[in-house]
């Protein structure tokens, strides 16, 4: 797959999550989050008006802290497709 075809299913991944209506799981959303963060090179630090997601965000950031950018975009697709597959 070529760097610009992996853009195009990242960014179809994205907007089929933000288009989805119903509420994910909270450990599906600290994956995704870790993901898009690394696969669009915004690693700031995590923001969260509650001190215990802040610390969520950032151990899912440190967990991912040795991937390459195109690999969270992979990984990002996969679990996007998982979850609309099975549910989970």
């Amino acid at each position: 797959m070529t760097s610009e075809q992996l853009n195009i299913e990242f960014l179809a991944a994205v907007k089929s999550i933000n288009d989805h209506k119903e509420a994910f799981p909270a450990d599906f959303l600290l994956r995704l989050y870790a993901y898009y963060k690394k696969a669009t090179n915004s690693l700031d630090q995590p923001k969260s008006r509650t001190p215990l997601i802040g610390a969520f965000k950032t151990n899912a950031l440190f967990q991912i802290k040795d991937l390459e950018p195109d690999e969270a975009k992979k990984l990002y697709i996969e679990v996007v497709n998982h979850y609309f597959l099975y549910r989970k």
